[in-house]
């Protein structure tokens, strides 16, 4: 498989059940988090039907899905613009370093730069996560001086 012969869009419903897969295994091989399928289905459905939520873009290879990102929102007041979040990153195992990533990344800049009301895209990394940190570096994104706290309910 090259990257010259995969196709990149936005997800649609019939994409869900694979979205949730990757968001399964990307949990499970990055962090040893073991997520419940149930969740993960309603929260990938509940994006793919409402794009204010947020997109997916799926790569594809020969209509298999080898790979996905979702972009979520949110609003920069110092910047009167959106800020769009790469999140739950995956490519198949046997996929790998063959520029799919690099692939949906570019798509998603494009897509970006095209609408008009956004300032930047941010990702947040696993901190443990090198290689995920070298390619995007590699990609030109720099780390930033934040750091993420949370409450989960």
């Amino acid at each position: 498989m090259s990257s010259s012969s995969i196709a990149v869009g936005r997800a649609a419903t019939e994409d869900v059940a694979a979205i949730a897969q990757f968001n399964i295994a990307m949990a499970a091989e990055t962090e040893d988090l073991a997520l419940d399928p149930q969740t993960v289905h309603a929260g990938v459905a509940a994006v793919v039907s409402d794009d204010r939520r947020g997109f997916y873009l799926v790569a594809r290879s020969d209509g298999k899905a080898v790979g996905s990102l979702m972009i979520t929102y949110e609003w920069s007041d110092w910047r009167n613009g959106n800020l769009w979040w790469i999140q739950s990153v995956y490519v198949v195992p046997s996929a790998r370093k063959q520029g799919i990533f690099r692939l949906l990344y570019d798509n998603v800049i494009s897509l970006a730069k095209q609408s008009g009301d956004t300032a930047g895209v941010r990702l947040y990394v696993e901190k443990d996560n090198r290689g995920a940190q070298e390619v995007y570096r590699k990609l030109g994104m720099a780390e930033t001086a934040y750091r993420v706290f949370e409450i989960i309910f």
